[in-house]
């Protein structure tokens, strides 16, 4: 079986009555859900005019179409291309003509924006707002049986920033995604009908890939609109056998909304990933939840699963040992080689500190139209992550730091350059560079170091405003720093380790 789609239809065969999918007043039963995917998936080949192997961008926030869209982009044979719905307009169109997607699938709030920066693409894509009149006429298309595709076909394209700023889209395969689940059942947990998968973090990015296991299993997906600390703990109290994804950012909102108690009686599993967790804060969780957390150490080019540290590893007597362990990001997955190796690719011994490498059926074919990405990331069938760790003598990774540039904010990605770039683009400034400062509730935020130009007025409002122009709010710096210069090396490189020393100045808890 080739087609991931196909997965989910097997268990339409068992339980069409059993509950799918829970959104506000919507409710879909397994049979229902089926049926809508199949009648879109028919509506995009015919009225959409889309071909097999066609992108298919869908950027919106969270809601039920959702996913119904992304299985009925596998059904059609096609490539769903998820979009974080906070993107700039500009953000997502560069996305649109990278891949040179022929739909785009958006809500109400989103198509405004969208629509004038698509506006004078050729060919035009076809579009269409969710929920919306002609939305519904789609659902109205015979339905259509799964279409055959090959295991290497491309599934998802997970678009993710590199170092340089341009967003990379990771050609993640129906192969990478069956594998992701598999491993998901070997590693995480086994999924039986009726238990809960709680959304509260994005669809398009690690809570939505893991609907997959949960609906191949017959699981309830509940679809909230976005984060809220409350009805999470709510969620935790009405439905059994709760599953969520969190960042560490929503561990800690999680335990400050919970007060000193947190009964939470529905409360199966919270795995938590993208960015660090502080052992302290990871304590404090465990504290109130009990041993129910699990860590996952994964990127957009190997989705999910790298590495992770299990419930089980979680238990135990706050020991220096158990802290330490609490500190790494677990052992290697099932079917997934992890090493730690030097700049030639030789693995270093116990205790050496490298770049994290993995290989897997779960790794990408490659990034989107970018061989000279592609060769940097893919060597002799090893993923080279850029983040840097040790293992140690149980195979237990810990990572000790990322790419150097990288900042992680509230479990997002952002990239130095990206927004370096942009504030170049004023006539006022000479010299600039982002850099990253601890936060107690995001992890990091965005600084950024100013260089005027001679005879030019510079004010935060007006690098805010070139900055909410081109990027999306998330990335814009919480403070900036005008100086008179910037330290660099003998080669003229700046030393953004140096800045992070003046940051650590200025507030010495950080």
């Amino acid at each position: 079986m080739s087609n991931i789609a196909q997965y989910l239809f097997n268990r339409v065969r068992s339980q069409p009555d059993a509950i799918a999918m829970s959104c506000g007043e919507i409710q879909l039963h397994y049979g229902e859900l089926a049926d809508r995917i199949r009648r879109l998936a028919a509506a995009m080949r015919t009225q959409a005019a889309l071909a097999q192997g066609d992108r298919v961008v869908l950027c919106m926030e969270n809601r039920a179409e959702f996913l119904e869209l992304l299985f009925a982009c596998w059904t059609a044979g096609l490539c769903a291309v998820p979009v974080n719905a906070k993107l700039h307009p500009r953000e997502v169109v560069h996305i649109v003509r990278d891949c040179a997607a022929r739909a785009i699938f958006t809500s109400e709030s989103l198509i405004d924006g969208l629509a004038a920066e698509v506006h004078g693409l050729s060919p035009a894509p076809f579009m269409s707002v969710v929920g919306s009149q002609a939305y519904q006429r789609l659902l109205q298309a015979a339905p259509m049986p799964c279409e055959t595709v090959a295991a290497h076909d491309t599934a998802w394209i997970f678009y993710t920033s590199g170092t340089t700023g341009s967003p990379k889209g990771a050609m993640l395969s129906h192969r990478n995604l069956s594998f992701m689940s598999l491993a998901y059942h070997a590693d995480m947990d086994r999924i039986e009908p009726g238990h809960t998968k709680l959304h509260a973090a994005p669809l398009s990015h690690g809570s939505g890939l893991y609907a997959l296991p949960h609906l191949f299993a017959g699981g309830h997906q509940v679809v909230l609109p976005g984060f809220d600390p409350q009805e999470v703990l709510e969620g935790f109290d009405r439905y059994r056998d709760v599953t969520i994804f969190a960042a560490p950012t929503m561990v800690t909102r999680l335990v400050q909304a919970a007060g000193s108690t947190a009964h939470a009686p529905g409360l199966r599993m919270m795995y938590y990933g993208g960015g660090p967790m502080y052992v302290s804060d990871l304590v404090k969780a465990l504290d109130l939840f009990g041993p129910r957390l699990a860590q996952l150490f994964g990127q957009g080019e190997s989705p999910m699963t790298i590495t992770a540290l299990s419930r089980a590893d979680h238990e135990g007597d706050r020991s220096p040992s158990h802290l330490e362990r609490l500190g790494s990001c677990g052992i290697a997955r099932t079917g997934v080689e992890v090493r730690v190796v030097d700049d030639e690719g030789i693995e270093l011994p116990v205790g050496g500190i490298g770049e994290v490498v993995t290989r897997s059926d779960c790794v990408m074919a490659g990034y989107w139209n970018n061989p000279d990405a592609t060769a940097r990331a893919l060597r002799d069938g090893w993923l080279w992550t850029g983040d840097v760790g040790s293992m140690d003598e149980r195979g237990y990774l810990t990572l000790r730091d990322r790419s150097k540039d990288m900042i992680i904010s509230g479990g997002t990605n952002i990239y130095p350059r990206e927004i370096e770039e942009v504030l170049l683009r004023h006539p006022g400034v000479l010299e600039c560079s982002v850099v990253g400062r601890p936060h107690p509730d995001w992890g990091e935020e965005v600084i950024a170091f100013v260089v005027r130009r001679a005879g030019h007025d510079l004010s935060p409002a007006l690098l805010d405003e070139l900055c909410l122009s081109q990027i999306a709010r998330f990335k814009r710096p919480k403070s900036y720093r005008f100086t008179e210069s910037l330290p660099k090396n003998n080669y003229g490189k700046v030393l953004k380790t140096e800045l992070r020393q003046w940051l650590a100045k200025e507030n010495p808890h950080a």
